[in-house]
Formats: C-alpha cells, sequence, structure tokens
C-alpha cells in the first residue's frame, strides 16, 4: 500500500532542493514501485500537479491572510501577494525555465489540475467577500475567479508569455481594476 501523504511530501521536498521530480528516484526513496506512483499520481504531471497545488495552497493562506483591507482591495491585495509568493519562489521559477511546456499545461489549464483548485480557492475568497457585504461582483463569480486567475497567471508567467520580467504589481493593479477598485499603484504595497 502507498502511503500518498509520505510520497507527496517527499516528492514537494524534492521538487523544493531541486526545481524537478524524477519518479524512478522517489519511488527509491520511498521504497514503492515507480509504477505504482504512475498509477497513484496519474504520471509524472499528476505527482507534479499535486506537488505544485500543495506549494499554491499555502500561498494562497499566506496571502490571504497577510492581505489588507475588504471586498475589492483585499482580493486584489491577495492575488498580488500570491504572484508575490510565486515570483519568489525558487523551486517554481526553476520548474518554469526548465520545463516551460509542461510547466504551463500543468499549471495553466484545466486538465493540469492546478489552475481549476486556484480558480476554486480564489472562488472560496470571493464568496467571503461577498457575503460579508463588503464585494458587489459585477459578473458571476465562477466567471469572475476564472478571470482573475488568468490575469495573475499573465503577470507571474509574463516571461514565457511575453518575455518581460513578472510583476506582482501589475496583478494587484489589473485585478483591483477589474473589481472596480483603485488601481493607483500608490494604494498597493510594492511586492517584495
Amino acid at each position: 500500500m502507498i502511503d500518498y501523504d509520505a510520497v507527496l511530501d517527499t516528492a514537494r521536498d524534492t521538487f523544493i532542493t531541486r526545481g524537478r521530480i524524477e519518479v524512478g528516484e522517489l519511488a527509491q526513496t520511498v521504497g514503492v514501485n515507480r509504477s505504482t506512483i504512475y498509477r497513484r499520481f496519474n504520471g509524472r504531471d499528476g505527482l507534479l500537479a499535486e506537488v505544485i497545488w500543495s506549494m499554491a495552497d499555502l500561498a494562497l493562506n499566506t496571502a490571504h491572510r497577510r492581505a489588507a483591507g475588504v471586498g475589492a482591495v483585499k482580493i486584489a491585495e491577495m492575488l498580488g501577494e500570491f504572484a508575490a509568493i510565486s515570483n519568489r519562489d525558487v523551486a517554481f521559477r526553476r520548474f518554469l525555465a526548465h520545463e516551460p511546456e509542461r510547466a504551463f499545461k500543468i499549471m495553466t489549464t484545466w486538465s493540469g489540475g492546478v489552475q481549476p483548485r486556484i480558480v476554486g480557492r480564489v472562488r472560496d475568497f470571493l464568496t467571503e467577500q461577498v457575503t460579508a457585504g463588503a464585494l458587489v461582483p459585477s459578473l458571476p463569480l465562477d466567471d469572475l475567479a476564472l478571470i482573475l486567475v488568468r490575469i495573475t497567471e499573465t503577470f507571474v508567467y509574463a516571461n514565457l508569455i511575453t518575455g518581460e520580467e513578472p510583476d506582482a504589481v501589475k496583478v494587484r493593479q489589473a485585478c483591483a481594476a477589474m473589481l472596480g477598485a483603485p488601481a493607483d499603484p500608490a494604494t498597493f504595497r510594492k511586492a517584495s
């Protein structure tokens, strides 16, 4: 029997250390057959998606906790902070640089497994602000969450899309504009 959490923890540690995962080495480390990992995680891409999602989930929670304000400002701050965390993550940036096509497929397509979960979490954060009476969305929440995630992706993956540097401040500004909040750069904290 495979210990899902042990495999995922080891895979995440390997990814953080090396920016990539070799399933054969991982199988040896955790003491299971390589094909067992492939079956359980639907291949290397599925395993990478689980590792990246576990990291993204932590980053989203951290960004949500750090975000100041309420309503549109809180959401824009949160997504900007999520982008800043992603932009500072050495393993994530290394993965993007070494395997850009695979990274793009895993992280920005619905079938990759990461994006739908990020969209779901952003929808939850939007719902929280709507329920609190701090946000009146101009679009259905599912659509708004997807658009906000796509905006965030545009500036996190800017070096792959346009050749420009990733920019968390632009995430804050664009998301604020989408949500009808002030997009003045002076309104937002500078991303470190």
